[in-house]
């Protein structure tokens, strides 16, 4: 029997669209985390600033040179800054492209990637496979499978320790028509144990880090400490809830970087205005 998830292991990082990639490491550093030297994607017009988490991570994607290929990050930003989707995670790229295609999938790649990452002591290249699926068979989201050729570049210890505790990626939010069917679009991947339907939303687990759909009225309910939430045509991607290691702790970092971040049971709310046009949800014990 085939293993749930095609190969698959859990989310790998989400990726946010920024108009300007130098404020957005600002923002992101003022919300308590930290972030990498500034990466450039080799032959691309696009570069990043990375935050590097114990499970998962977050990509802060800009565009550095607009006559190069942007992948349409160009296109998304015209619209407005945010989450654009995210990428997958798999620990072998090929056998991953082979459980995904004996799925009746029809993945593209492994495809190479590389980037230019700029350290103090001198650039280093870390260098990625990739995986695309056409756009139906990742439903209401824009997504891929990476795998990381050399992990070791992008995961030292000291960037995976932040000012407000963030410890893992837990969920990410898409707000679409319906939650059902663009859940059990992912039914080919993950298996139907992988899938659970609540009045609520529908949640995909996928391994590490879940997908939850909602409707617009859906979203409203989920975050009713939060006035004036954003909307946009469906499907897109709202909200991103992170671990952290105590939640007072990091209430009371925001609160002393000045944020008004909104009280929750579990943590805290953090207005679009103040994290590039999505919902983050910081969660702890």
């Amino acid at each position: 029997m085939m293993t749930p998830g095609c190969g698959i292991t859990g989310i790998d990082h989400a990726l946010i669209g920024v108009r300007n990639l130098e404020a957005a490491r600002e923002i992101w550093t003022r919300l308590g985390f930290t972030v990498c030297p500034r990466g450039r994607h080799i032959g691309w017009g696009t570069g990043n600033y990375c935050i590097m988490l114990d499970s998962g991570y977050v990509e802060l994607l800009g565009i550095i040179d607009p006559a190069q290929f942007t992948n349409n990050l160009d296109k998304f930003l015209e619209t407005r800054e945010g989450l654009m989707g995210l990428a997958f995670a798999t620990d072998n790229a090929e056998a991953c492209r082979q459980q995904l295609a004996e799925a009746g999938l029809h993945p593209d790649g492994p495809k190479d990637l590389a980037r230019k990452l700029e350290l103090p002591e001198g650039d280093v290249t870390p260098s990625f496979h990739l995986i695309f699926l056409p756009p139906e068979e990742t439903p209401a989201l824009r997504a891929f499978i990476c795998h990381h050729r050399t992990p070791q570049l992008l995961r030292r210890p000291d960037w995976q320790i932040h000012p407000n505790g963030a410890t893992a990626l837990i969920s990410m939010t898409v707000v679409c028509d319906d939650p059902v069917v663009a859940a059990f679009g992912y039914l080919a991947i993950f298996g139907p144990d992988r899938i659970k339907v609540t009045d609520r939303m529908t949640v995909v687990n996928c391994g590490f880090g879940a997908l939850r759909f909602v409707t617009p009225d859906g979203f409203l309910s989920l975050h009713p400490h939060i006035a004036n939430l954003p909307s946009y045509p469906t499907p897109w991607v709202a909200a991103m809830k992170l671990e952290v290691k105590d939640r007072a702790h990091c209430r009371d970092y925001l609160q002393k970087a000045g944020i008004a971040a909104a009280r929750t049971n579990e943590g805290c709310l953090v207005h679009p205005r103040d994290a590039n046009g999505l919902v983050l949800e910081l969660v702890g014990r």
